[in-house]
C-alpha cells in the first residue's frame, strides 16, 4: 500500500469503479448501444468544456517557471520529487478573487496546477505553507483521480459510497501535502488558513481547533459529513497534526438515514468535476431515453385497457347476435349498440369479420372475434392503424402458439 493513501481509497476506488461499469454496461446494453452515442457526445461536450477551461488558464494565469516566480517554482519542483513525479505538471498562479484554494486539471494528457493567489499571500510569512496546496493537487495527479471518472460517474451518485470516496481521496491528498512540508505544523496551519482567514489563522491554536471534531460527532454532524464530498475541516487538521490519530466515530443513526441520500458530487470543480456534469447530462439523457417511451406505452395501455373494458357490452351483443343468426350485423344499431364509447371514442364495425374498431388518440383498437370449434367466440385485441402491438394490454392479447 502507498504510504501516502489514506486506508480505505483503493476499497472505495475499485468498488466505485466496478459498479460503474455494471451501470453503464446495464444502459449499453438496455438501450441496445444507444448508451454508446451519449458517451460520444459526452466526450465532445468535455472537449469543448475543458478546452476553454485551459485556454482560459493559459490565457490568464501567471505560468510558474524558473524565470517567472522562481520561488514558487522552486517549491513545485522540490515537491515533485518529494512525491517521485517525474514529469512536472505545468503550474500556475491565478487570482482568486477571495477564494482559499488550489486545484489540479487534466486534458489530453497534459497535468495542470493553479495555484490561487489569495492562499499564496496568506502564507507569506509560512511559506511552507504553500507546499501543502501543492502536494494536495499534485496527489490527486499522482493517484489517478483525474482519470476514469466517466466510467465511475454512475456509482459516485450512490448514497454513502460515493462521498466516501470524495473524502477519501481528500484524505490522501492530505498527506501528499504533509509529505511536501517540513512539519506538520506547516500543513495544519495552511489547512486551518481556510477557516480562519489570510490573518487570523496565526492566531489559532491547532490542537484545540482539531479537537473540535469531538464536538461535531452528533446526529447532524455525521449526517451532513456522510453526505457530503469533504471530511470536516476540524478532522483534516487532526489527520494532518496526526495521520495515525483515532478520529471521532459518527452517531449510527446517521447512516439510517444518510443511506436514503444520493450523493451529488462536487460538480463545480475537484478532480473531473466539469466532466462529471456532461456524464450526469449523458446518463440523465439516457435514463430519460429508456423511461419516456416506456411511460408513454405504459399510459397508452392504460388507455387501450380502458377502452377495451368499455367495448365489453358491444362485443356480448354482437356474440349473441352472430350465435342467433350466424351472420354479422349490418350496422350496432341493429344490435343496440351505440357507434361511440362512454368516453366519445368512435367505434366501427366491419360488417365482413365482425371486428370492432375503437378510434383512438393513440392509434386504432381492434377487437378481434375468434370462433372456437365448440362454436362460442372468443374476443382478442389487436393493433390496428398507428398503435404498437407492444401498447396492447397483455390481458387481452391473443395467447402465442
Amino acid at each position: 500500500m502507498d504510504k501516502l493513501e489514506y486506508r480505505h481509497e483503493s476499497a472505495l476506488s475499485a468498488l466505485t469503479l466496478i459498479l460503474g461499469l455494471l451501470v453503464w454496461l446495464a444502459l449499453i446494453v438496455g438501450t441496445l448501444g444507444m448508451a454508446l452515442i451519449y458517451v460520444l457526445l459526452g466526450f465532445i461536450g468535455y472537449v469543448f468544456a475543458q478546452s476553454a477551461v485551459i485556454a482560459w488558464i493559459k490565457g490568464t494565469a501567471v505560468k510558474i517557471s524558473p524565470d517567472q516566480l522562481p520561488g514558487l517554482h522552486e517549491r513545485f519542483k522540490f515537491c515533485c520529487q518529494k512525491l517521485g513525479m517525474e514529469n512536472m505538471p505545468e503550474a500556475y498562479l491565478l487570482h482568486g478573487n477571495g477564494v482559499f484554494n488550489a486545484f489540479a486539471t487534466r486534458f489530453f494528457g497534459r497535468n495542470f496546477v493553479v495555484l490561487l493567489s489569495d492562499i499564496v499571500d496568506a502564507m507569506e510569512e509560512q511559506p511552507d505553507g504553500i507546499n501543502f496546496y501543492m502536494g494536495h493537487e499534485l496527489g490527486h495527479l499522482r493517484r489517478g483521480h483525474l482519470t476514469g471518472y466517466i466510467w465511475r460517474m454512475p456509482a459516485l451518485w450512490l448514497p454513502l459510497i460515493g462521498a466516501a470516496y470524495s473524502r477519501a481521496k481528500e484524505y490522501t491528498c492530505d498527506l501528499h501535502g504533509r509529505a511536501c512540508c517540513a512539519s506538520a505544523e506547516s500543513a495544519s496551519r495552511a489547512l486551518v488558513a481556510l477557516a480562519a482567514g489570510a490573518r487570523q489563522w496565526r492566531q489559532v491554536n491547532v490542537i484545540d481547533y482539531a479537537g473540535q471534531s469531538l464536538g461535531n460527532a452528533g446526529f447532524w454532524g455525521s449526517f451532513h459529513e456522510l453526505n457530503g464530498g469533504y471530511p470536516w475541516l476540524t478532522k483534516r487538521v487532526a489527520y494532518a497534526v496526526n495521520p495515525d490519530a483515532k478520529l471521532p466515530g459518527r452517531n449510527p443513526l446517521a447512516y439510517a438515514l444518510a443511506v436514503f441520500v444520493p450523493y451529488g458530487g462536487r460538480l463545480a470543480g475537484g478532480a473531473g468535476g466539469l466532466m462529471g456534469v456532461v456524464v450526469v447530462v449523458a446518463v440523465v439523457g439516457i435514463l430519460a431515453a429508456i423511461a419516456l417511451p416506456n411511460y408513454q406505452d405504459y399510459t397508452v395501455r392504460a388507455r387501450v385497457g380502458l377502452a377495451w373494458q368499455q367495448g365489453a357490452e358491444a362485443r356480448t351483443a354482437l356474440s349473441e347476435y352472430y350465435a342467433e343468426h350466424e351472420k354479422v350485423p349490418q350496422t350496432l344499431a341493429e344490435v343496440n349498440v351505440s357507434g361511440r364509447l362512454p368516453g366519445g371514442e368512435e367505434m366501427t364495425l366491419d360488417t365482413e369479420n365482425m371486428i370492432l374498431s375503437v378510434k383512438l388518440k393513440q392509434g386504432v383498437l381492434e377487437m378481434v372475434p375468434s370462433v372456437k370449434d365448440d362454436g362460442a367466440i372468443v374476443w382478442y385485441c389487436g393493433a390496428g392503424e398507428g398503435m404498437k402491438p407492444k401498447q396492447l394490454p397483455s390481458s387481452c392479447q391473443e395467447p402465442t402458439q
